[in-house]
């Protein structure tokens, strides 16, 4: 078998290097004639392809003026028919050798599948009913000395189609899609947080500190100053600097670096929108985010309902909403608002299978740990958990009911978080002995805590009012628009590992 495999892959290898030996000669002999269609600088496109069926029975009959790629051919007798495809589709092209200049003709025969050309025609349908346009000139705009992939299978294997997402854009409608939706979402966000008074502001990406997140971060070193910087894994705490400046509704769409796993939902460098709203609490950022991904439904995919990780999905209003000890005790029968012994607890978690090793023993860890561990698989509906333990939320606000949470909410759908949101820490000391628990625990070899920000402490020193703040991972809500399994499906140029 292994040498059948091998002697497959040398022909495929003779092949397109046959493949590759023809199409750099057709380009010299192009070269040779004066017609190198890298000498070509521009071509002035009329209408694109959808367009051109969109409004076929206005367009019938009229001179127009299409470039794009050649996808497929036929005939090339004294009658060819080629597939072109531009940025909308692809329309038919129909050229006749009588009806256009022999040269022209002649050259057009021996253009390859992959060329690019730019086309004057007549838009027409043809005897079985095809809308075309048929062809008074045709000019090669650029050489594809490269065979596509093979147009039955196109470019199936995964990892190559990230690795070259130029050709995956080429062969596959559907990548092509998610980016669409990807593009159609940011705008959707931008627009609705503007019109509801947001301001968008831009922050450092480098820093002396990294905050605003346990996370891992990438280091770089500054040469000139000769100090190492960190990657921001956060837009958070400049964007409530801003806050306290007097910026009411402020919001960020940017990339954020951790250094930490790649899987299907995580890659190094991914893009989130963070916002904060003076004077509003998680609560109003519930709504603000339920009101966002409902709209954004409707307004691009037409409909609430989407299918994700073989799940069928409502995002219409009303998502539910249930504090993280209420899912608890609904899931696994535990009800830690009925304990007050950190001991207690964490035998309470014990007793329904969680893992503490290497856990912090209190009543909080084990609150969150039975949630993340058991609870948040079930979660494949919106739902919205909150009040989550102040253990585990270091920049959230104390619940006024019980010191033990915070007003902080996290959105699930389908196992996924979704989004983070608190009512913003606005007391300065108790920010500072929360700041200074992470710098301990960073001492004791934890590299995933938060540093001591002196200077934002010294930012809410000066007074920063009752805040709600949001953070929505943006590659997520694509991934849920575009039904895609794995965030690489909706980052153009995905980290991949290195080819040896």
């Amino acid at each position: 078998m292994s040498e059948v495999m091998e002697n497959s892959n040398q022909e495929v290898q003779q092949d397109l290097s046959e493949i590759l030996k023809v199409r750099r000669e057709k380009l010299a002999n192009l070269q040779q004639e004066g017609h190198d269609p890298f000498h070509e600088t521009k071509f002035v496109v009329s209408h694109h392809a959808q367009e051109i069926k969109d409004n076929f029975d206005a367009l019938e009959g009229s001179e127009v003026t299409v470039a794009g790629r050649l996808m497929s051919k036929r005939g090339m007798g004294k009658v060819s028919f080629c597939d072109m495809q531009d940025r909308s589709g692809r329309v038919q092209l129909y050229a006749r050798k009588d009806e256009m200049d022999e040269e022209v003709y002649n050259r057009f025969k021996k253009y390859d599948i992959g060329d690019i050309v730019g086309v004057v025609g007549e838009v027409f349908r043809t005897q079985r009913g095809e809308m075309s346009v048929r062809c008074k000139d045709v000019k090669l705009l650029s050489k594809s000395l490269l065979p596509l992939p093979e147009k039955f299978h196109g470019l199936t294997d995964k990892e190559l189609r990230y690795r070259q997402r130029y050709v995956d854009l080429i062969m596959n409608p559907e990548s092509r899609r998610n980016f669409e939706i990807r593009s159609k979402f940011v705008k959707y966000l931008r627009n609705f947080l503007d019109n509801r008074g947001y301001m968008e502001v831009e922050t450092p990406v480098l820093n002396t500190l990294c905050g605003g997140a346990a996370a891992r971060p990438f280091v770089t070193h500054h040469n000139t100053l000769d100090i190492d910087m960190y990657m921001r894994i956060a837009t958070e705490l400049h964007l409530k600097r801003l806050i306290v400046g007097g910026f009411e509704r402020v919001y960020e769409v940017g990339r954020i670096f951790r250094n930490e796993g790649m899987d299907t939902k995580h890659n190094p460098e991914f893009t989130t929108v963070e916002l904060y709203q003076a004077y509003a609490d998680f609560n109003d950022m519930m709504d603000l985010f339920e009101d966002l991904l409902s709209g954004a439904a409707m307004e691009i995919l037409g409909t609430y309902d989407v299918e994700w990780q073989g799940e069928k999905v409502s995002l219409a209003p009303g998502f539910r909403r249930m504090t993280m000890a209420e899912a608890v005790k609904e899931y696994l029968g535990v009800d830690f608002m009925a304990i007050n012994d950190d001991a207690e607890a964490v035998a309470a978690a014990k007793s329904v299978g969680v893992d503490m090793d290497g856990v912090e023993p209190t009543w909080g860890h084990a609150l969150f740990e039975c949630y993340d561990q058991k609870v948040e698989q079930h979660m494949v509906q919106p739902t919205f958990i909150t009040m989550h333990p102040v253990d585990v939320s270091p920049l959230a606000k104390r619940s006024p009911s019980d010191p033990r949470l915070t007003e902080r909410f996290e959105l699930f759908i389908c196992r996924s978080e979704m989004g983070n949101a608190f009512s913003e820490l606005n007391d300065p000391i108790d920010q500072k002995q929360r700041f200074q628990k992470q710098v301990e625990l960073r001492a004791k070899g934890n590299d995933e805590t938060e540093m001591m920000d002196e200077d934002f402490i010294n930012a809410l020193e000066y007074g920063m009012p009752p805040t709600g703040g949001l953070g929505i991972g943006i590659d997520r809500c694509c991934m849920l628009l575009t039904g895609s399994d794995s965030i690489r499906d909706v980052i153009l140029f995905p980290t991949m590992k290195p080819i040896d």
